[in-house]
């Protein structure tokens, strides 16, 4: 029996091993692109990826255990790469803009040789995740609300709810959260400082106006000194975009592009690129909440009366 289940899972590797190769001979030979949606590796539809995945000799009806392998590699090259999310927000969302500059810092002979799945797991999972964990979009320490960020409700809470922290719908909440981007609105002062013991009624109505009142730059792009954590905050068509998340993307991205240059062939670049991006993205983080820590000090300093002021009130 466990023999059988060693076999199982050696031939679910080999699936994925060819996945990988198949996304990368297509990648290779796309002009002028290539996009490695998982709809275009459902067996049985045409598309340069399948045709090289059937050359490999990977056959749904054939070798299932192949096939299956392979269609899990292909789904999580989807994801790492934004695959089917980037036919949605292509050039309107700061990931896909953060997604190209990583393109460019590593290169286009790289993103060739290595192939969709060993670079969406570079890009995606070594700076991308990190990143978008820094902008509050979402709460990765929150599984069971779905991710929700501190101090926002939940897009399908219970009509009527008074704590509109829960949701019955979780499926749709998290293809909003993750697939669309949406953080969903602000609570209401008394529910959000529960989430947000430093919050203030100063704080949480300047946020409020500059949320729902300010178009900032023709409606797409705003910013506050202070989000409801009481840290800078821009929003670039709806998206959070914080100091942490901006430092976390670029030391992510720097940190793969040297560890794929420093590999001796770049073909087997892939590890060291991984290991640069996610040790770039810590730095660039620590980096980030550093900063934001800076600010917060300088902000309560300033809001604190001077010793004449203190004097007048004795």
């Amino acid at each position: 029996m466990f023999q059988q289940l060693l076999n199982a899972a050696e031939k679910i590797s080999t699936g994925a091993r060819k996945s990988a190769e198949a996304s990368r001979i297509a990648y290779a030979a796309a002009n002028p692109e290539y996009n490695p949606t998982i709809f275009k590796g459902i067996p049985g539809l045409r598309g340069r990826y399948h045709t090289e995945l059937q050359k490999l000799g990977v056959s749904l009806t054939e070798t299932p255990l192949e096939a299956a392998g392979a269609f899990g590699a292909r789904l999580v090259t989807d994801l790492t790469n934004d695959g089917t999310r980037g036919i949605y927000w292509r050039y309107n969302h700061p990931l896909a803009w953060m997604e190209e500059g990583a393109k460019a810092a590593i290169g286009k002979e790289a993103y060739k040789e290595l192939g969709p799945t060993k670079t969406g797991l570079i890009v995606g999972a070594g700076i991308a995740l990190p990143a978008t964990a820094m902008t509050g979009a979402y709460n990765i320490f929150n599984p069971g609300e779905m991710f929700r960020p501190q101090g926002y409700a939940q897009a399908y809470a219970e009509e009527g709810s008074e704590d509109r922290r829960k949701t019955n719908q979780p499926v749709p909440e998290l293809f909003e959260r993750f697939f669309l981007g949406r953080t969903g609105r602000p609570l209401s002062y008394e529910t959000a400082k529960q989430d947000i013991p430093s919050l203030t009624p100063e704080r949480y109505g300047d946020y409020l106006h500059n949320y729902y009142q300010d178009h900032g730059f023709m409606g797409l792009i705003k910013a506050t000194p202070e989000n409801l954590q009481g840290v800078p905050e821009a929003r670039v068509l709806g998206y959070p975009v914080t100091i942490p998340s901006v430092t976390t993307a670029v030391g992510g991205i720097a940190g793969a592009a040297l560890g794929i240059r420093s590999a001796p062939l770049l073909k087997n670049s892939f590890r060291r690129g991984l290991a640069g991006a996610v040790t770039g993205s810590v730095s660039g983080a620590v980096l980030g909440n550093l900063a934001n820590a800076v600010l917060a000090s300088k902000a309560t300093q300033q809001n604190l009366p001077t010793t004449a002021q203190y004097e007048m009130m004795q």
